[in-house]
């Protein structure tokens, strides 16, 4: 056997060079996490850095601007590369690749000339933002349930409905809007749209939430909003599918940004504990600290290999929703729970606001709701190993 080969368990040296770049580039950043943390105002700034770096464009290929070639994105992996050495350094820098990753893809799959030409460059320049609009006030992990209607017009559709908790929403420049067109179809009667925001009939809601400020999350109203033909992403009807797809890329995204965020956690805290003297030596020599770190680098190195795995499947063209749901719903809990662990490593000084724990619980725990509850990732696991002998309904 040739030991040169690469094996499949490894990444590999492009993979490594991409790491150590983002790396490089992310690492100014890191002492600007506290401050973004407190704003409300989105992070321009840092979004158009991360787009003159090419990271907007990890999912759009060259054509507009994009990482991707031969008229195809980059490979996943990349993306989560990308986003959890962007957490390390700043949790909200891997929160940003997240509308370009995942919406440029989708934008370049069903939008055609001038209109993608119009909103695909400003996106990976980091100059325009686009927030994904799937929930509603009774309608969260059942997107087969969604009650916001597009009613067929002359030239185009007709929007009614309300979205609520769509992160971005009050800085995007356009909604990529999931609603029911086929009333009788069920879960597989849902459509996309693009609606731009200054679209008549449009109305916003800012939330003030406890995390995520420089992100924004707000409610949006749809009253009679038109919607030409040409803003329909994918064929009519169609949008379930792509979106199941979509959540099961985000999920892996979502659990790389977390642990991403928990590994910088954890080594200020071995900085920490190496320097805390105590009892006539550092505390790091103490096994009632030594223990904790040991355990939770375990559990974040098994999560993030888990991680990759989701991602891999994915380039693999192999099913992978199980995966991306075992991940949502295990690796933030393995994230938060390290971060609250280094509270304690850190002692009294880590319950301030001074040091960057408080703010990171907070901002982690969003990851518990985005994108699906634990408990809806848990019945996902259950019908992909059992069937749908084990679902409730």
């Amino acid at each position: 056997m040739d030991s040169t080969t690469q094996s499949p368990f490894l990444f590999s040296e492009e993979h490594e060079e991409f790491r150590r770049s983002v790396r490089d580039f992310a690492a100014p950043f890191a002492d600007t996490y506290l401050e973004l943390s407190r704003r409300t105002e989105f992070p321009w700034v840092e979004n158009r850095r991360l787009g003159e770096q090419g990271l907007l464009g990890l999912g759009v290929s060259e054509r507009f601007g994009g990482q991707g070639a031969g008229g195809q994105p980059v490979a996943r992996i990349f993306a989560g590369i990308a986003a959890e050495e962007l957490a390390h350094a700043n949790f909200y820098l891997g929160m940003l690749i997240f509308p370009a990753t995942m919406n440029g893809r989708l934008l370049e799959a069903y939008l055609e000339g001038g209109l993608a030409e119009e909103w695909l460059p400003p996106l990976v320049r980091g100059e325009r933002l686009l927030s994904f609009a799937l929930t509603e006030p009774a309608s969260g992990s059942d997107a087969g349930g969604l009650q916001t209607r597009a009613e067929r017009v002359d030239g185009g559709w007709r929007l009614n409905g309300e979205k609520t908790a769509i992160t971005n929403a009050p800085f995007a420049a356009g909604f990529i809007t999931i609603a029911r067109t086929d009333p009788e179809l069920g879960g597989r009667g849902l459509t996309a749209f693009l609606v731009p925001r200054e679209s008549p009939g449009l109305s916003f809601q800012a939330f003030e939430d406890a995390g995520w400020k420089p992100l924004g999350r707000g409610a949006i109203g749809y009253q009679d909003v038109f919607v030409p033909d040409d803003h329909v992403l994918g064929p009519v009807n169609s949008a379930f599918r792509y979106v199941m797809q979509g959540f099961d890329f985000a999920r892996a995204l979502i659990g790389l940004t977390a642990i991403g965020a928990a590994r910088r956690a954890l080594d200020l805290t071995i900085a920490y504990v190496k320097e805390r003297q105590a009892f006539g030596q550092p505390i790091a020599r103490f096994q009632g600290v030594s223990f904790p770190i040991a355990h939770h680098a375990t559990l974040l190195e098994a999560a993030r290999w888990l991680c990759y795995r989701t991602l891999a499947l994915g380039d693999a063209g192999l099913p992978h929703t199980k995966e991306a749901a075992m991940v949502k719903w295990w690796v933030p809990k393995v994230a938060i729970d390290t971060v609250r662990e280094c509270v304690v490593l850190n002692g009294h000084s880590a319950f301030t606001e001074e040091l960057p724990f408080q703010a990171l619980v907070r901002d982690l725990s969003g990851f518990e709701l985005a994108d699906g509850t634990a408990q809806i990732q848990k019945m996902v696991i259950a019908r992909e190993l059992i069937g749908r002998e084990s679902l409730p309904y």
